[in-house]
């Protein structure tokens, strides 16, 4: 740049303080006081960013020196911290910090650095018009940062990095500001706060580094990081300072927000590695980090709209400003609209009104506390429907990060009668050999030998080649008779055309893994069907390639044989096993992923026949192992009894009668966990002489035999009830007398009850219990209180057993509430607990309407159940 120390040049120091920055911008506009005023405001603008940089990152005194020469604008900020290199952050417009050096690039003609042994200048030149081009980005003219030890970082997902990395400088430019003014985090002394920046500064910058050296895969990528030996200490004192100041977040301290779950778990993660492995440990991926819900690991990769549109569980996702961003047909088929018609309406449209301002304050919550209340939890809720139906669902939310850094919260709206998760089929069938091409299926693209003894791939597969190889797998997985024999089709595609040989792993219904396919290019060579079956378990200490793999991260290139150290449990030993016995030069290990789950594992592998597999047939596996999981994910879902079990709970739910001067409102949820069949039955019918009857039970099991069972148990007590109109006791006698004689193992609990008025708004419950939790009395401003009188033997124990019944009067208002098991048990509590925490619940919204009462009720205590759960409510209404 031209001399700035030449005669008419102005130069003035500033402390290192924040009122540096308006003072450093008039000294500007006054040295430049002769030159066109957009250059004079352009300037201010930049030196404003690269004085308060010095101010926060080098904290030394600041030289500014202007001048002006030919209608030239030249500008020089030093200070005196050489080695606090620039680092420069590819920012997406998002991004509250980072965008100094960003902004004096695209803004000056010509912008760089100088680095003495006791100073460093930054510096730009503006000119009039169209100046020189401008350098494709800073040139750093010192190393990244003094590498003296290596770090290396496992599965880093690029995305959660950027996002992570942008809330770290929030959270530090804050804390500098407010310790500037007097305000300074409380327990953090200016020489903590000065190491945290230092230290946050060197990771950025050895990290950005890294980044530039090493290709991604997928959206993520493993770094390896030089370090300075000594820093740990440093990162310590980082990681301390941080944790104080979203502390200060949370407690509304901060203008920033305070960091999400898994954004809090990473940066934990992060300076747990450089620490730990400073000390001498050894690394440990991010994709194996055990999480709590909230912070689930969900996707490696960066969102984008695409996943919500290839989804087929209805999905929905939304930004920060709880606005939907991207909507799938599903979803859209779900609330009776377009896709479009939801994208850029607030999410609270899909609910009824009573949820919505919860809604928003449990979101709001999340992005004040960063507590993760709405996270990874199945919520059962009503969504609306645009005709005004009510549509029971789950509502699961998890966090997501996109490429530029911007967190996006993706909803799955699963129905009540499909569970959320589904399990897996069952696997473990003999397998076949295998499939031959079929002769009426697509023809196999001719490659010559050169491109044959290459291995294809992408450089030696042509763009229609690698269309037919998608099309012929995807063909070969729907047209197959069921899931083994597609995925032998598959293996069968896939080792003509791509790898010697190939593995397919998936996870079975009990989260365990099956070695469902191996088939080998050449199998007079080998014997690969030795190698299926059951897989040892995904262990804590399972870290190699396929364990990784199964927990998200992926496509993973192998090229080198893996030491035996690498066996570090029997998973990763029997992987070990696999590759030498069947030869493997070269291998690619990729996830299956379907609706935001990893399902399984695609292993390709390469000997001695083809050339080795490199970085660029990364994207071809990555969309061949897209189109498997979904394959395999529809394949799984056409195998199970669900559709059977849905259409069966939806005719046993009722429509509740409707009864002058008393309100009804009943709910079901199935659980979140299982499959959608479960022996949990309401029911309400109005008898010839008057009476409302009400019931609630629960046969034992989660299987259709439950299923099966309550049906028939239903069918029976109405029956009963309605034909001989006799005392609740006598009603559970006969009923338990029948079901022992048509299904003698069958045992429920049932509580049998009637709603009767006795005139002038006075209403009483006459009800027998079959060892069934006790109904819940709630009066508003009064005390709750169970009705546990009447109560006796579960049914099919003994059908001879005298029974009893109880009468409870009901004040206009009042609600009772019958209920099973899986509202309030929970694992490794005790059943009182549980009760107590229903009863003071119900006491909270007593005086909520009745559809408001039950969803608030599922919603507080519903979410995760691992059981059933059926809700029936009454509720006289009071006489005006």
């Amino acid at each position: 740049m031209g001399d700035l120390n030449a005669r008419g040049a102005s130069a003035r120091r500033f402390p290192p303080e924040p009122e540096s920055v308006p003072q450093a911008r008039r000294f500007v506009r006054a040295a430049l006081d002769h030159v066109a005023a957009d250059l004079v405001e352009t300037a201010q603008l930049l030196v404003s960013e690269l004085v308060t940089n010095a101010v926060l990152h080098a904290c030394t005194p600041v030289e500014v020196t202007a001048c002006a020469e030919g209608g030239t604008v030249r500008v020089r900020v030093s200070d005196r911290r050489p080695d606090r290199v620039l680092v420069p952050h590819e920012c997406s417009p998002y991004a509250g910090t980072g965008q100094g050096l960003a902004l004096v690039g695209l803004l000056a003609s010509r912008c760089g650095v100088d680095t003495g042994e006791e100073h460093k200048s930054v510096w730009f030149e503006l000119s009039p018009g169209e100046g020189p081009p401008r350098p494709a980005g800073w040139e750093v003219t010192a190393p990244p940062c003094r590498a003296g030890a290596t770090v290396t970082l496992i599965d880093v997902p690029e995305a959660l990095y950027s996002a992570s990395q942008q809330h770290r400088n929030t959270l530090l430019r804050e804390a500098t500001l407010a310790a500037a003014a007097g305000t300074g985090l409380v327990g953090v002394p200016a020489h903590d706060l000065a190491v945290a920046h230092d230290t946050s500064n060197l990771i950025s910058a050895c990290v950005t580094a890294a980044l530039r050296e090493q290709p991604a895969e997928a959206g993520f990528r493993s770094l390896r990081l030089g370090m300075p030996p000594d820093a740990g200490p440093a990162v310590r004192t980082l990681w301390e300072v941080l944790d104080v100041a979203e502390d200060a977040a949370r407690e509304e301290c901060l203008l920033t927000l305070p960091a999400l779950p898994r954004n809090r778990v990473f940066h934990h993660w992060l300076f747990d590695q450089i620490a730990g492995q400073l000390d001498g440990e050894n690394p440990m991926a991010w994709s194996v980090v055990p999480r709590e819900p909230g912070a689930g690991l969900s996707e490696l990769v960066p969102w984008d709209a695409g996943q919500v549109s290839a989804a087929r569980v209805p999905t929905i996702a939304a930004d920060e400003r709880n606005v939907i961003i991207a909507a799938n047909n599903a979803a859209a088929d779900l609330l009776g609209r377009h896709p479009d018609e939801l994208v850029g309406r607030p999410l609270t449209m899909l609910m009824p009104e009573h949820l919505r301002r919860r809604h928003t304050g449990s979101f709001t919550s999340l992005l004040l506390t960063g507590q993760p209340r709405i996270l990874g939890r199945s919520v059962p809720l009503p969504a609306l429907h645009r005709d005004g139906r009510l549509i029971p669902i789950r509502l699961f939310i998890q966090t997501q990060e996109t490429a530029d850094g911007r967190t996006v919260f993706v909803a799955q709206l699963s129905p009540r009668a499909a569970a959320p998760v589904p399990p897996a089929g069952p696997l473990g069938r003999p397998r076949s050999a295998p499939w031959p091409r079929e002769p009426g299926g697509l023809p196999e693209p001719a490659v010559h030998d050169g491109a044959r003894a290459a291995g294809g791939g992408p450089a030696g597969v042509s763009a229609l080649e690698r269309l037919a190889l998608m099309a012929d797998t995807g063909a070969a997985l729907s047209s197959a008779p069921d899931l083994d024999a597609g995925l032998q089709r598959v293996a069968g595609i896939l080792t003509r055309r791509l790898a010697d040989w190939c593995a397919v792993d998936l996870f079975t219904e009990n989260a365990e893994v099956e070695r469902v396919c191996v088939v080998h290019g050449a199998p007079g060579e080998a014997s690969p069907e030795q190698h299926e079956g059951p897989l040892p378990p995904v262990s804590v200490s399972a870290r190699g390639p396929l364990a990784r793999a199964l927990r998200g991260a992926g496509p993973l290139l192998l090229t080198e044989p893996l030491p035996p150290s690498q066996a570090g449990s029997p998973l990763d030993a029997h992987y070990l096993r696999l590759l030498r016995q069947l030869g493997a030069e070269s291998v690619v290990v990729a996830p299956l992923r379907a609706r935001r789950e990893v399902i399984g594992a695609l292993t390709v592998a390469r000997g001695g026949r083809r050339r080795p597999f490199t970085r660029a047939d990364l994207p071809l596996v990555d969309d061949l192992v897209r189109s498997l999981a979904l394959g395999v994910d529809n394949a799984r879902l056409h195998q199970e009894t669900r559709n059977i079990a849905e259409r069966l709970q939806r005719s046993l739910l009722p429509v509740l009668p409707q009864v002058p001067e008393l309100r009804l409102a009943a709910r079901y949820a199935a659980s979140s966990t299982t499959a959608q069949v479960g022996g949990d039955w309401y029911d309400s019918f109005v008898l010839p002489g008057g009476d409302t009857a009400v019931v609630i039970g629960d046969v034992a099991g989660h299987n259709l035999d439950a299923a099966i069972a309550m049906s028939q148990l239903r069918s029976m007590l109405r029956g009963i009830a309605v034909g001989r109109e006799e005392p609740p006791e006598t009603v559970l006698r006969r009923l338990d007398a029948a079901n022992h004689s048509f299904y003698r193992e069958a045992t429920a609990t049932c509580i049998y009850g009637l709603i009767r008025s006795s005139g002038e708004g006075r209403w009483e419950l006459v009800h027998s219990s079959a060892g069934h939790l006790p109904p819940l009395l709630t009066v508003p401003g009064g005390p709750t209180r169970f009705l546990e009188d009447g109560s006796g033997l579960m049914l099919g124990v003994d059908p001879g057993v005298p029974r009893t019944r109880a009468s409870d009067e009901i004040p206009a208002g009042a609600t009772v509430l019958l209920y099973t098991d899986g509202l309030v048990e929970r694992r490794g509590e005790p059943l009182d607990h549980a009760l107590v925490r229903l009863s003071r619940h119900a006491a909270a919204l007593a005086r909520e309407p009745l559809d408001v009462f039950c969803d608030e009720l599922l919603i507080r205590l519903g979410a995760d159940g691992e059981d059933d759960i059926a809700v029936l409510a009454v509720r006289p209404t009071p006489v005006p």
